[in-house]
């Protein structure tokens, strides 16, 4: 299973990075390769387009409805509704919270019925109730975070290279719900929009570095890396903070890196980098502003 990042800055979009929008890729035993986006925020669909054809998205699947995470749904609609090539596929299934139909159709102006319901086959998040996309089996926990029906991810995935479990946090305080979805994850990656010292009031909105490595060691996770940090958050702040509650590798997120995530060791799979960066993609020649690249950090 590998991940990839096609945008990790919190609450708003960056000035090298859109806001949060995560693939996980895998292949299945048949050799069919699996693609589903988790969360599509301000900015994230043309950066989508970097990396694979609109066309090759397996299903989406939306933490929360704030537009951070879910705004540029509104310009997926266009893009499968008014291509004058003709969309190549059916309906794209979308996985979210119950209000999900009306928010999107009030971003057109639209009448709920039908809304965008001609191009995304909706499905609503139960909580602890599975849901099987390909190799990929998603299960929703609500968390804690000022949206209707917040939720956390956990996904598991069998295909060739064996078992891991990946859990992704959306956005949320420190929960026991939260917990309940990294339960022993190979790569848990969790928000850190918030600072110690500098945002001890706000709570039951957003993580800090430590309370996201607390989660972490809560949880038993394998490894942490942390997201949705905001343009005036330091992220070795961030990565000191997770550092000090886990003892375990902690990364930051970097946009357009791909990380591979490894099954925990067996006889049939030896320890390896269970996360690293395996793939940065190279900005095209006319792009203004010089992409970042991330640090290779070597993690268990």
């Amino acid at each position: 299973m590998r991940l990839t990042v096609i945008g990790c800055t919190g609450s708003f979009p960056g000035p090298v990075s859109p806001a949060s929008c995560y693939m996980l890729t895998a292949t299945d035993f048949a050799g069919r390769t699996w693609r589903i986006i988790m969360d599509m925020g301000n900015g994230s669909l043309g950066m989508l387009q970097r990396h694979i054809d609109l066309s090759d998205i397996d299903a989406i699947l939306i933490s929360h409805l704030h537009p951070d995470h879910c705004i540029d749904l509104s310009g997926m609609h266009v893009a499968v509704k008014w291509d004058p090539r003709g969309w190549p596929k059916g309906r794209i299934p979308l996985y979210g919270p119950a209000a999900i139909n009306e928010y999107l159709s009030a971003t057109h102006g639209l009448d709920p019925d039908p809304g965008m319901s001609t191009e995304f086959e909706y499905h609503t998040w139960t909580e602890g109730e599975p849901v099987q996309i390909g190799p990929f089996r998603v299960e929703p926990f609500r968390v804690v975070h000022p949206s209707k029906d917040p939720y956390a991810l956990r996904i598991t995935c069998n295909d060739r290279e064996g078992h891991t479990v990946f859990s992704y946090s959306g956005d949320t305080d420190l929960c026991e719900g939260l917990v309940k979805a990294a339960r022993g994850a190979d790569l848990f990656l969790c928000e850190a929009a918030y600072q110690e010292g500098r945002d001890d009031a706000l709570r039951g909105i957003h993580l800090t570095g430590k309370r996201a490595g607390e989660a972490a060691t809560e949880a038993g996770v394998r490894n942490l890396l942390l997201t949705h940090l905001p343009v005036w958050n330091d992220p070795d702040i961030a990565r000191a903070e997770a550092r000090s509650a886990f003892s375990g590798p902690v990364g930051v997120a970097e946009m357009a890196a791909s990380y591979r995530i490894y099954p925990r060791p067996t006889e049939a799979h030896p320890v390896t980098s269970t996360l690293n960066v395996v793939e940065v993609l190279d900005p095209p020649l006319n792009t203004a502003i010089a992409l970042p690249k991330p640090e290779l950090e070597e993690l268990d």
